[in-house]
């Protein structure tokens, strides 16, 4: 197994944002430049006007507006005790480089598979950077052992309310697996929360990886299913969709309490009203967020 080249791809996105739109942005991510090196910079600052076009800009939004949300979420749920912060599939996600002083008393574990977690650990080391105290990063392969099991051997503490952030992976797996880790879930303690994102089939062009370091063109995006024709072409074929009132259900049905969506006319209230860029609010609801 390689580590995958769509949360390379999506880690590109956000490191795009840092040069390419207005202050203040979504998502202040200096250090995804860091991790994967000036070089991603340089390249989105030559590929600026390709990137600019309306389908690139709302990819990339819908990608910084995940991390933020997940994010703000997590903030908001330190008034009723929580203690871990779980990022299910990390990728090259960077909270444990630029955590704020509020994540300091948490602990914070980074899991993912183990050919992308070896990656971004060498990643890591290549640039220098130091990894705080509160974190652990774990290599965990779900093929192959239980969520529960996963979790454990990697010190997450079950008594211990938690928040679980889980991006861009649902539409990768099979439903059964789905279940698996949301009951995974459910068995942490009450006011414990899990913020996921999911794809709809009328929003695949718009959805949760980038096919390569780089951004899909606005053609790309714009013909629909044609991102998701390229990471399978890539070895990374998206086998899952839900509609929102179908990922709602779901999560009630197995046991969740306070579903929220997080609908596209909220997130542009909250976060791109006024923007000087413009940079617009994902067209589709994709974020859930939901109570244990």
């Amino acid at each position: 197994m390689k580590e995958s080249r769509t949360a390379l791809g999506v880690a590109w996105l956000r490191a795009a944002h840092q040069v390419l739109d207005s202050r203040p942005l979504i998502l202040e991510d200096a250090a995804v430049a860091r991790l994967l090196g000036r070089e991603t910079i340089e390249h989105a600052l030559w590929a600026s006007a390709r990137l600019q076009t309306p389908g690139a800009r709302l990819l990339r939004s819908h990608v910084v507006l995940r991390s933020r949300f997940s994010e703000d979420r997590l903030e908001e749920s330190l008034g009723r005790g929580v203690k871990q912060f779980v990022i299910l599939g990390a990728g090259y996600d960077t909270f444990f480089a630029r955590q704020p002083r509020w994540a300091e008393e948490l602990k914070i574990f980074e899991l993912d598979q183990p050919a992308t977690q070896a990656d971004k650990l060498a990643r890591i080391a290549a640039a220098g950077m130091k990894v705080p105290s509160n974190v652990i990063f774990g290599s965990v392969n779900f093929e192959v052992e239980s969520v529960e099991d996963g979790l454990a051997r990697h010190g997450v503490d079950f008594n211990a309310p938690t928040v679980f952030s889980w991006l861009g992976v649902t539409m990768y797996l099979s439903e059964s697996a789905i279940d698996a880790t949301l009951d995974a879930v459910l068995q942490f303690p009450r006011g414990s929360e899990i913020v996921l994102t999911f794809a709809s089939r009328e929003a695949e062009g718009l959805s949760d990886a980038a096919a390569d370091s780089r951004s899909p063109s606005d053609s790309d995006v714009a013909s629909g299913s044609k991102l998701a024709s390229i990471v399978a072409g890539i070895g990374e074929p998206w086998i899952t969709y839900f509609q929102p009132d179908e990922i709602e259900r779901r999560l009630r049905g197995i046991g969740f309490s306070d579903v929220f969506l997080f609908t596209p006319e909220m997130a542009s209230e909250r976060y791109f009203a006024g923007r000087a860029d413009a940079l617009p609010a994902p067209r589709k609801t994709s974020l859930v967020c939901a109570m244990a």
